[in-house]
């Protein structure tokens, strides 16, 4: 049970609008996750504005954002992002054995060099924060300077997301989702 009640969203006109607007770019449906957001407005519209620029207009592959995605949701055992992901991920090309191998991607020969430089920089980033010129440097074989950038705001975006979810303990939704 989410440790804050989900917002009203009739409970304001900005409310209401911002709901629509939620409802419009998420596929005409309202997440918990937003529905908690919507306590603040601004920060649930500046949330909508980042998670649609790193979901839907980044160049970055979504292969590389999915694989990320759900790396950060295991690391911060983070099941609602985790559950939400695996089927974005799925659909953009990423295996079941290579889903369920996240754990220990280190020990697994299912990624490529890329991808595992993706999931390196995820654990770096998450886990300690400051990434290692080596662990960055890896990376620069396979995504221009605009990738990196993108790469940096997802993982950082969906550290973010576990943070926001597990802290107030927002439910899951019942069926599939998408969190951001």
């Amino acid at each position: 049970m989410a440790r804050v009640p989900y917002a009203d969203e009739s409970g304001s006109t900005e409310i209401k609008a911002l709901a629509d607007q939620i409802r419009a770019e998420r596929g005409g449906r309202m997440l918990n996750l937003y529905k908690m957001l919507l306590h603040s407005p601004p920060v649930a519209a500046g949330w909508l504005h980042l998670f649609t620029a790193i979901r839907q207009q980044s160049k970055l592959a979504g292969r590389y954002r999915e694989l990320a995605t759900l790396r950060v949701a295991v690391i911060n055992d983070a099941q609602y992002e985790y559950r939400a992901h695996v089927p974005f991920a799925r659909k953009e090309g990423i295996t079941q054995a290579q889903i369920d191998a996240l754990d220990n991607w280190q020990e697994s020969k299912l990624y490529s060099d890329a991808e595992c430089a993706v999931l390196a920089y995820s654990d770096a980033m998450t886990r300690q924060i400051h990434v290692a010129n080596g662990v960055f440097d890896a990376l620069r074989p396979h995504f221009s300077p605009r990738e990196l950038v993108e790469l940096t705001a997802t993982i950082a975006g969906y550290n973010l997301v576990s943070r926001f979810l597990e802290a107030l303990m927002i439910d899951a939704e019942a069926s599939r989702a998408t969190t951001g």
